[in-house]
């Protein structure tokens, strides 16, 4: 009997308690690339932030160089950076006067389907689906002035 490890954890078993932390780390959109794979998104390749979450081993992507007020946007979408560096999801928790947060990519992703209508989240998205077009997609009668 004593040469057996418990695999009990606080929440049942600790293989129960990693499928609950992966379905939470899935709900909130923590389903990143680890490094060393680039932190672009796998359905518009476009480059993100990449942060570690506080779910061992999961990461997430949010949206470049946006920071707003954290109370400017929806509950379960505001993400801050925690001091030691990691990528928190605030869900449904009111945010301080004066705190600032971020946005995960997948809410304003062009190729994704809009999980609501939340109209700034949609500008973004309409502001991804214009900077994903590559040169390569340009329509056949473009051409240089003079080329034509």
């Amino acid at each position: 009997m004593g040469d057996t490890e418990s695999t009990s954890g606080p929440h049942g078993t600790d293989n129960a308690f990693h499928a609950l932390h992966a379905r939470q780390a899935f709900l909130e959109g923590a389903t990143a690339a680890r490094p060393p794979d680039p932190p672009d998104c796998p359905f518009c390749d476009l480059p993100q932030e990449r942060y570690p979450t506080h779910y061992d081993g999961h990461w997430v992507l949010l949206e470049p160089r946006i920071i707003v007020p954290a109370h400017t946007v929806p509950p379960r979408r505001r993400w801050i950076i925690t001091p030691d560096g990691l990528a928190m999801n605030l869900w449904d928790a009111e945010p301080l006067p004066g705190t600032w947060c971020r946005m995960a990519h997948r809410t304003v992703c062009s190729c994704l389907q809009p999980e609501d209508s939340w109209p700034w989240a949609t500008v973004l998205r309409q502001e991804n689906e214009r900077r994903s077009q590559r040169l390569f997609n340009l329509p056949e009668d473009w051409g240089l002035p003079g080329t034509g």
